[in-house]
């Protein structure tokens, strides 16, 4: 039985980081080593995708040191920024990790979004092959940076079991978890919770403060909306905790600009939990229609009236509670997220 080819992971900064995309790379780090490969983790600077030139520097020498009977797994926040001509100098078959496209990013200027788009597209063609997470960012990749279909495989997140039975509180709590930046529209649930205040609920934010100057506008907000203690920014929490938040609520809500996937989703249906989101990106694909309401992106007063018949309406959340658990019967585990990628590398010469 031939072995399965050896690999490198390469990822910018600390590989614990709680965000949907290092959970998401992590995690399949440790599925591959389960098949009993050899994977190496290759811990980058951080930065990216905004890295100075001694970080760009630094990347670029530890990616052409991986041995070329390695094949190169890239993070996509490095592979979509890192210079080309660096990257066209790495020995190894390098294959690019994309979540979602880095000019879909929110709040970046023009010239930021035509660079980071320029870079990205160009450094693709340097790709033998692609790793996604979903169908629509597939698609993005095909459509607006002419990858070929057959250079791109989907290797869906994976779900783990809950680790708490379902608790939930009194008043219905209503949870949102993602990261503090601007994409996350965390900005627009808290106007959509103003809205709806005359409604019992409490409510918590999970998030590690990803863009600091966003996460203190976030907290100003909170502050000038009055709602005192009915409305918490929990930060960063341990993933016990995490699941405690889960097991608690009642509904999920998150009002996302862009997702390229949302693994926070899959995690609210394994524990049952109706969602209230965005029609943007790849959450209708992600969020099956009976277990959840989605609004316009951007819109807080359409996000409210959602949150208004998911925490009035007993029928309507569980409905869609009932739905929640019948789609997470269906969701994959991580060793299937391995076993699809673990095919790519082993196909590779």
């Amino acid at each position: 039985m031939t072995a399965p080819r050896k690999a490198a992971f390469a990822i910018p900064g600390d590989i614990e980081t709680l965000t949907g995309g290092y959970i998401y790379e992590h995690r399949l780090l440790m599925g591959l080593r389960d098949q009993g490969r050899d994977a190496e983790h290759v811990q980058l600077p951080e930065g990216f995708p905004d890295a100075d030139a001694a970080a760009m520097a630094q990347a670029i020498a530890q990616l052409q040191a991986v041995a070329p009977e390695r094949v190169l797994i890239l993070d996509g926040l490095v592979f979509g920024s890192i210079d080309s001509a660096g990257l066209a100098g790495v020995r190894a078959p390098v294959v690019a990790m994309i979540h979602h496209p880095l000019a879909m990013e929110s709040g970046l200027d023009d010239a930021r979004r035509q660079h980071l788009f320029t870079s990205e597209r160009d450094n693709l063609r340097l790709a033998r092959h692609v790793l996604v997470p979903s169908p629509h960012t597939r698609d993005l990749l095909v459509a607006r940076y002419e990858v070929a279909p057959e250079r791109i495989t989907i290797a869906r997140p994976g779900v783990d079991p809950p680790r708490h039975p379902a608790a939930p509180l009194s008043p219905p709590l209503i949870l949102s978890v993602g990261i503090l930046h601007p994409r996350k529209g965390h900005d627009v649930l808290i106007e959509a919770l103003f809205r709806i205040r005359d409604l019992d609920w409490q409510a918590v934010i999970v998030g590690s403060p990803w863009d600091p100057a966003h996460a203190e506008a976030l907290a100003r907000q909170a502050e000038r909306s009055g709602l005192g203690a009915r409305l918490r920014l929990a930060g960063r929490v341990t993933t016990d905790e995490l699941h405690r938040h889960y097991a608690s609520a009642s509904v999920f809500a998150l009002a996302t600009r862009y997702e390229g996937y949302g693994i926070v989703f899959d995690e609210a249906l394994s524990y049952g939990l109706p969602i209230v989101s965005c029609a943007t990106g790849a959450v209708p694909q992600t969020v099956p229609a009976e277990a959840g309401l989605l609004a316009p992106p951007e819109d807080s007063e359409a996000f409210a009236d959602l949150l208004r018949r998911m925490i009035a309406d007993d029928r309507q959340r569980q409905a869609c509670a009932r739905a929640a658990r019948l789609a997470a019967r269906r969701l994959p585990d991580w060793s299937q997220t391995a076993v699809a990628a673990g095919k790519v590398l082993d196909s590779l010469d």
